[in-house]
């Protein structure tokens, strides 16, 4: 049985609510805004960061032969920063589709079946979302070195900040992907969505380390 996934209503967007508003969110005990929220927040705030130490090096003194480099790091930054805040808001429609598929009825054998087959895709969702951020966190790490390198030096130690941010956010985004891979039933999209983080994962705390070792010999 094929059950289509519940609409939301209209939600003010994630990355609209101030630092505040968000926090106070997080820390209730509403169960969404949660850990890929966070996650999805942490990649932006390290493709923030790349940005800035961009915006800091474009049309200075110095750093005239790397504008063109520089332009091109700020102009994937700047993408990778707003991709990971809507998945901030796309994480949370994703688990309220799920808490709602969790509440359907399941009094007869046609409503456990609906349940359950809605249930199954809500998960699928679930997964998905926090696998995007993953992918995001991770496209943000490699930006990191480059900027570190081309970037204005008084801002370096913000490119060691950033890589570090971006790996905290894809090692959380994992978590997520985890928790909800471990109660789907289709062993074909687990496997397949398992091998993509593994390959996200591979070699991420190595690239994070050479960049905060770069960083630190800069300072």
């Amino acid at each position: 049985m094929q059950v289509k996934l519940q609409p939301l209503p209209a939600n003010p967007k994630m990355s609209d609510r101030s630092v505040n508003e968000f926090l106070d969110e997080l820390a209730s005990s509403a169960p969404a805004p949660g850990g890929g929220a966070v996650a999805a927040l942490a990649g932006a705030l390290a493709a923030a960061l790349v940005s800035m130490v961009a915006h800091l090096t474009q049309g200075k003194r110095d750093y005239e032969a790397v504008q063109g480099p520089v332009s091109q790091l700020l102009e994937q930054s700047e993408r990778l920063r707003g991709r990971l805040a809507a998945l901030m808001g796309d994480d949370y429609d994703a688990f309220m589709r799920l808490s709602y598929a969790m509440k359907l009825p399941r009094g007869s054998d046609d409503e456990k079946a609906a349940r359950t087959s809605a249930l199954q895709a809500a998960l699928k969702d679930a997964a998905a979302v926090p696998l995007q951020i993953a992918e995001a966190c991770a496209d943000t790490m490699q930006l990191c070195r480059p900027i570190a390198e081309v970037g204005n030096k008084n801002a370096v130690s913000d490119a060691g900040v950033a890589v570090l941010m971006a790996e905290a956010g894809l090692r959380s985004a994992a978590l997520n992907v985890l928790i909800n891979l471990a109660l789907i039933k289709d062993a074909a999209f687990v496997a397949s969505q398992r091998a993509r983080l593994d390959g996200l994962l591979a070699g991420s705390a190595e690239l994070a380390d050479d960049v905060y070792r770069y960083v630190v010999s800069r300072l």
